[in-house]
């Protein structure tokens, strides 16, 4: 059965355009017109997608909106923070741990807590197929050990957003939390926040490791892999917000109420 992270990979630059520009060449004898405008299409969006204008303009469309001031957290209840992978056997470590991209959001949400006292939930399941430890074992470990936060919940079977935000919600509704700080990476939270929401949550979006906006140069106008890797982001992103959009979300548990907890 093909899955839809198939399909997206299939979807997604550079697979994409190398494979129109295999159609257009194989076109050339049979249907020359076609087959040049299918490879030249192909070229034109593999150079722009490569170029850092081009995707710092689509990471800053990605970012709008990713970040909320910590004075306007005041009517939050809790701290979500979302998982984003394992760095397995670290020699640097001596073992598994958290990878690059949770601990950029394990540390904006250690910042966070100790602006806001809000209690945190962290949400991630298992960061492999068969793998015996989640992604949210390893940001509970970090967040206490490391920067000395202490971790309320901790959600260890969700394995993608949509499972982030309904395990989420069955925690937090009992103990009357609605309204959460989202900690995610700055190009997720346009699709994470829409995913919580239809959960049932207010969401403060806290985006962290911002990559969007353009200061343009000479530079601006050569291609490279950081900047097709960035618009390849996007692309995923767009694919998400479409196929998650399609799913059903269950509807929220009743919550009673929660006074909302944050330092002066």
């Amino acid at each position: 059965m093909i899955s839809h992270k198939m399909i997206e990979f299939f979807l997604l630059p550079p697979l994409n355009c190398l494979i129109v520009g295999v159609v257009g060449f194989l076109l050339l004898k049979r249907r020359p017109r076609l087959g040049r405008w299918l490879l030249g299409g192909a070229f034109t969006v593999l150079w722009l997608l490569s170029l850092h204008g081009v995707s710092g303009t689509l990471m800053g469309l990605l970012e709008r909106n990713a970040h909320t001031p910590v004075e306007q957290m005041k009517g939050a209840q809790a701290i979500v923070v979302l998982g984003s992978g394992i760095y397995y056997g670290t020699p640097d470590f001596g073992g598994d741990t958290v990878s690059s991209n949770s601990l950029e959001r394990v540390r904006l949400a250690a910042h966070l807590h100790r602006c806001t006292g809000l209690p945190l939930l962290v949400t991630g399941g298992p960061g492999r197929a068969g793998g015996e430890n989640s992604v949210a074992k390893f940001m509970k470990q970090t967040l206490e050990t490391e920067f000395s936060v202490p971790v309320r919940w901790s959600e260890e079977h969700a394995r993608n957003t949509l499972q982030n935000a309904t395990l989420s919600m069955q925690l937090l509704a009992p103990n009357g939390v609605r309204t959460i700080v989202l900690v995610t990476h700055a190009t997720h939270m346009a699709r994470s926040k829409r995913i919580f929401e239809r959960a049932g949550f207010q969401v403060l979006p806290a985006g962290t490791a911002f990559r969007g906006g353009t200061r343009h140069t000479w530079r601006s106008f050569l291609p490279s892999l950081a900047s097709l890797y960035s618009s390849s982001t996007f692309m995923h992103e767009a694919i998400g917000m479409i196929w998650y959009d399609a799913q059903s979300v269950p509807q929220p548990p009743s919550a009673p109420a929660l006074t909302p907890v944050i330092k002066p």
